[in-house]
């Protein structure tokens, strides 16, 4: 063993300490996230109660999903709660975060105050939240509504506003670590730049448009597609915040992962539960695939 090692090479002898170093981190991850991952690809094509013998049924697991209207219903939830959730929570975090940015005095004060809120626990913050969108004369959102005069709405208990108001706790959570990154990002862009555009009479909305947006496209592109992965899977405030049951009213709130939730655990339908983490594996992985290219595109 001793001869093999000194025969090697420096770039061959700092290799495999590399390696060595890699092997347990490597080990884990695979035991951790990649076994699970094949383990659910399996799991899809059986019908298995968790108790019982498991019997190979191929892919009728998917065949039933996609075959149920209530799969459909629960997906088109799931891509709203990002096609809506995304965009208003950077628009949001990004408005913050360049203002915040111009204030020096109070500035780490006011950043901690929005952060706070992204290490709430979820459940914690929701029914907080849930609290907030009771009706009169408990609610705080209809008792201000009434002081306006409008009259007080159902908010978690509508068809068409439940969705909407489970998000808002969501973006509203968020908003911390994606203000903190913004803040990140606009401070890496050199002064000089701005410096030089201001010399030559550049106005503040012409810089934004110019100089500040351009520079932090590779930041935008890492905050949604990290944003995206989090609305695709959001789980906590739809359990705790949705009226009626879990996901409701009428499904209308309900999304992927609360659905596989519940095939797992109240149905005990594993192979469908796996299907369906596999669907959702499918999708994450695309949205990552997306982001790399995007990457790429920037250099």
């Amino acid at each position: 063993m001793a001869d093999f090692w000194n025969k090697l090479t420096i770039r061959q002898k700092l290799a495999i300490t590399a390696w060595l170093f890699l092997a347990v981190p490597l080990v884990f991850y695979i035991t951790i996230r990649f076994y699970p991952t094949f383990e659910a690809f399996y799991v899809s094509t059986l019908k298995w109660n968790l108790l019982g013998a498991k019997k190979a049924i191929g892919m009728k697991n998917y065949i039933k999903i996609f075959a149920d209207e209530d799969f459909w219903l629960v997906l088109w939830n799931t891509i709203k709660y990002a096609l809506v959730g995304v965009p208003v929570s950077m628009l949001i975090a990004f408005i913050i975060a360049y203002w915040l940015n111009e204030i020096d005095f109070g500035h780490d004060f006011i950043r901690a105050m929005y952060f706070i809120p992204f290490l709430t626990t979820a459940v914690a913050m929701a029914w907080v939240w849930r609290w907030f969108y009771q009706p009169l004369p408990i609610g705080y959102f209809n008792i201000m509504l009434s002081w306006v005069g409008i009259p007080q709405q159902p908010f978690l208990k509508s068809v068409t506003q439940g969705l909407y108001s489970i998000m808002a706790p969501a973006v509203w959570a968020g908003l911390g670590f994606q203000i903190v990154i913004f803040i990140a990002g606009i401070r890496a862009v050199p002064r000089s730049y701005f410096e030089a555009a201001e010399i030559d009479g550049a106005g503040r909305w012409q810089i934004l448009r110019e100089i500040t947006l351009p520079a932090l496209k590779p930041t935008i592109i890492f905050l949604t597609v990290v944003s995206t992965i989090g609305f695709l899977r959001i789980f906590d405030q739809v359990y705790t915040m949705s009226a009626d049951s879990a996901g409701g009213p009428l499904n209308s709130t309900k999304p992927l992962v609360l659905m596989i939730y519940e095939f797992a655990f109240d149905e005990f339908k594993l192979g469908r539960a796996s299907a369906l983490t596999v669907i959702l594996f499918l999708i994450l992985l695309v949205v990552s695939l997306v982001q790399l290219w995007l990457m790429r595109k920037q250099k």
